[in-house]
């Protein structure tokens, strides 16, 4: 996928395709010396590496910075529902693959929204290949805790239709995830790779594949993952925080210090769900900071 000009101005990466086991192909950004240290950088929902830009871009040349777009995301490839389940454990064993094949064994981890659970959940068995933990608003254990507005994009055919067709869920967060706003260029960005029904086909499951019923199938996956946080005890954890985020509140960052009571925060009041577009100096100095 070619990026427009205006877009490319924003993210002036050359990218980089690796293709799983089932035959898709990823993407992601590889920026930096591969003598150096690994970060890598996972995004969530409705986002994809372009979220990470500026810390790439501020990071590379102290750090090697990989920035995956998962599958069905950004400029990896969005096979059907029918040809990729679109649930946690995939995306975590996609990455996994991906991490075998650049045979990155130790890096910082840095995690937003439903990277957090993908990236914890992938390696919930062998937490000691993460060197250092940033979280950004982001979650890796159960909670029934979601804004009614993301529970009515879950309902069968109404929800899809109004996340896939009328670009209901990737479009509001726009404006509903900054406090600030974003310019042109940046809206943009977010926005690209999704810019029709098949193209919002990992940003509907994202959704649907929230665990919040009984008998969810990925409700066990997250929960073992959930468990193994106790292993983390000894990771050195740095948590920042848009404390004006509606979906990841503080709430979420409480819950975090009461299983982890050793990390480091580091909150904005005045920032949203995409802390860095709010408030970017601030995390990038703390984060610069934290993995140094």
């Amino acid at each position: 996928m070619s990026l427009p000009d205006l877009i490319r101005k924003e993210y002036p990466f050359k990218g980089h395709h690796f293709t799983l086991k089932n035959g898709f192909k990823i993407h992601y950004l590889d920026e930096g010396s591969p003598e150096n240290l690994p970060i890598l950088f996972l995004h969530g929902n409705p986002t994809w590496s372009f979220f990470y830009r500026n810390l790439v871009s501020s990071f590379k040349n102290q750090f090697r910075c990989i920035a995956p777009d998962h599958l069905g995301c950004g400029l990896s490839e969005k096979p059907s529902s029918k040809e990729f389940a679109y649930n946690l454990e995939g995306h975590s064993s996609n990455l996994l693959e991906l991490l075998d094949t650049l045979e990155i064994k130790k890096f910082n981890l840095i995690v937003h929204d439903w990277g957090g659970a993908i990236g914890l959940s992938a390696l919930r068995g062998n937490f000691s290949r993460i060197n250092k933990l940033v979280l950004l608003n982001t979650a890796s254990f159960l909670s029934n805790d979601v804004p009614k507005r993301i529970q009515l994009c879950r309902i069968p055919l109404i929800g899809e239709f109004f996340v896939r067709m009328l670009n209901g869920f990737a479009g509001p967060a726009s404006w509903m995830a900054t406090t600030k706003g974003l310019a042109t260029s940046v809206k943009k960005g977010f926005l690209y790779p999704y810019n029709d029904w098949a193209n919002r086909v990992a940003i509907w499951n994202f959704v649907k594949d929230i665990p919040l019923e009984n008998n969810h199938p990925t409700k066990q996956f997250l929960q073992e993952t959930e468990t193994a946080l106790t292993n983390l005890s000894d990771t050195p954890i740095l948590a920042c925080w848009g404390m004006q985020d509606f979906c990841f509140h503080s709430g979420f960052l409480e819950q975090w210090q009461k299983k982890l009571p050793h990390l480091e925060t580091l909150t904005c009041e005045n920032a949203g769900h995409y802390l860095l577009e709010d408030s970017f100096d601030l995390f990038q100095e703390g984060i610069k900071s934290f993995l140094s």
